[in-house]
């Protein structure tokens, strides 16, 4: 993380941390052979190396981060924004280590949760199920008393379609309505209601009606198909073995276990409806097929350039996008970029990010005023779903012959030239999503459009886990070697030796390759 924020800035950034002794440098990244003091306050402190600016990392204890190889005035500027940066990614990352440790001490409630995720996938409805559902989760927290139950959303009730302790056979159904029914309530509101007698400020929720659990701890948890946000039922346990009461870690593991309910109890009603497995399947199909049309041709660039482009999303669909777009008098721009994380999820937010390009780019602004303008129309989004995206857009006009662009935290940009090296394209902004003022910049390039080949792709095509397999220096040799290709040859070859050596790809990946 130091590393890549050190590229953005274009300064030195270490992090270090306090071993109760002094100050030890974490991360990858040569040992500088040195230990900073600690200073009173954020300040310069000298090293063998030259003097540096050194300050605590906001939000986290025993973290400092160094900022060296810039002037005073610069390395005080840009320590706090790092600072912050690197703060809410240690926070993150101390919260997802705290997550693992708490799943990794709850083995027999995953146990469960796997185990109903066989019941649920080797059956073609819920009540083939249910009672052995009811049972397992009846187990695991203690209860004598559990029933399951599902909206008829036609009848307007809840339906017992399994239970433990009594017959589900005789119950009445409950209308969605039913002031007086804890179930029913849960229901409509969607929530979780948790009973505790033992707690003497708890009010008890459910009705003065005689109950065979009234007076007794409760817990009620609305089955909901999170898609849809949609309630389809609901799990009710009472009457507890050890203890009456339960817990918040009960809370939560039947709530999770009613999520997958919810999602069984939807696919049960599509194959209701003579929808069969393969469905399933070519839904996905379908999915992969809809985004990929997303993409434009490369006949879009029909007469001013040649481009060509691949796209395969590691999980059917992704994060991954381009487009190119015709700006007049000979002029093109050509977008790509790679949303944080992959899957549906990501490829939702690609779908936003892909209309905002068209949008922003067909205006014909420069590529900083594009990509600030797409900002503003998916940052919102991006902040909700904490997702951020690396992207580069560039204009090539022919008659300057020049390129303009702005990379906004994209590393894998590079123009080919005909005689020399590959050039990098450095970042001109961090990614969009996570900087608050990215403070994006264009920049010119001389173009020669007879020689010069722009090569773009996204970090799943050399990221592979173990720095193995296909690496962006053998990447580069393969365009290089094939320059004199047309780019569609070169992507296609360049893809099949990324495919011999990359067994298993982690991510998505996307290469794009235009001359003019």
């Amino acid at each position: 993380m130091a590393d890549q924020l050190a590229t953005l800035a274009g300064a030195r950034v270490r992090l270090w941390r306090f071993d109760g002794r002094g100050l030890r440098k974490v991360g990858q990244g040569p040992d500088p052979a040195f230990t900073p003091p600690i200073p009173r306050q954020p300040g310069l402190v000298p090293t063998p190396t030259g003097a540096v600016w050194l300050m605590p990392v906001p939000g986290v204890e025993g973290f400092w981060v160094e900022v060296g190889g810039v002037s005073e005035q610069a390395a005080a500027e840009l320590a706090p924004q790092l600072g912050g940066v690197l703060g809410a990614f240690l926070t993150d990352a101390r919260a997802l280590a705290e997550m693992a440790d708490e799943l990794a001490a709850r083995y027999e409630e995953i146990d469960l949760l796997y185990a109903i995720s066989e019941i649920l996938g080797h059956t073609l409805g819920l009540e083939e199920g249910a009672q052995t559902i009811v049972e397992r989760v009846a187990d695991t927290v203690s209860a004598r008393r559990a029933s399951i139950m599902v909206a008829d959303e036609g009848a307007g009730f809840l339906r017992t379609v399994a239970a433990r302790g009594f017959s589900a056979a005789g119950v009445e159904p409950v209308p969605f309505d039913d002031a007086q029914s804890i179930a029913a309530r849960v229901f409509r509101e969607q929530r979780l209601i948790r009973y505790d007698p033992g707690d003497p400020l708890a009010e008890y929720p459910g009705s003065n009606t005689d109950k065979p659990y009234r007076g007794q701890a409760f817990l009620s948890v609305p089955i909901c198909y999170s898609t849809a946000n949609r309630c389809v039922g609901v799990i009710n346990l009472t009457d507890r073995l050890a203890g009456d009461r339960f817990s918040t870690n009960e809370s939560k593991l039947v709530y999770a276990v009613a999520n997958q309910i919810g999602a069984a109890i939807e696919n049960a009603r599509l194959v209701e409806r003579d929808l069969q497995r393969q469905r399933f399947q070519r839904e996905i199909e379908l999915a992969h097929e809809l985004q990929l049309r997303l993409l434009p041709s490369p006949a879009v660039l029909q007469g001013d350039a040649q481009v060509a482009a691949i796209c395969r999303p590691v999980d059917g669909v992704g994060g991954d996008f381009y487009t190119f777009t015709r700006l007049g008098q000979g002029r093109v721009g050509v977008m790509l970029g790679d949303v944080s994380s992959h899957g549906y999820s990501a490829a939702l937010v690609m779908a936003l990010v892909m209309s905002a390009a068209g949008i922003h780019a067909g205006a014909g602004g420069t590529p900083d005023q594009v990509l600030r303008a797409m900002l503003e129309s998916v940052g919102d989004e991006l902040a909700r779903t904490d997702m951020f995206l690396s992207v580069f857009y560039g204009v090539i006009d022919p008659d300057g012959p020049h390129m303009m662009y702005a990379n906004a935290g994209h590393p894998h940009a590079f123009r080919l030239c005909g005689h020399g090296g590959p050039e990098r394209l450095a970042p001109t902004a961090p990614p969009l999503g996570l900087a608050t003022s990215p403070g994006v910049e264009s920049r010119v390039i001389p173009w020669d459009r007879k020689q010069d080949l722009l090569c773009l792709w996204t970090d799943g095509l050399v990221d592979q886990p173990g720095g193995s397999g296909f690496t962006e220096q053998r990447l580069l040799t393969e365009l290089c070697a094939r320059r004199d290709q047309s780019p569609e040859m070169m992507v296609r070859e360049v893809f099949k030796e990324a495919d011999r050596l990359t067994e298993h790809p982690a991510d998505d990946r996307t290469l794009l390759v235009l001359r003019l």
